[in-house]
């Protein structure tokens, strides 16, 4: 079965990924559910308080990320 997610991007971060696709010789699609996947079998979260800069703020509120 598969699902379907509506992913929005930033344009730089768009072009970035559709760039590593093509270096990976893959579709932006195949490329991102190997990254994804990749993430979650190696147990790795975006939300590490580290200081990585991918890390996204925290949710607030009624839990919703604020809208850019």
């Amino acid at each position: 079965m598969t699902k379907h997610v509506n992913l929005r991007l930033p344009d730089g971060l768009h072009e970035l990924a559709v760039a590593a696709a093509a270096d990976d010789d893959r579709s932006l699609n195949s490329w991102l559910v190997a990254v994804v996947r990749r993430t979650v079998e190696s147990g790795g979260t975006p939300n590490r308080p580290d200081g990585d800069s991918a890390t996204s703020a925290p949710l607030r509120g009624n839990g919703h990320s604020p809208r850019p």
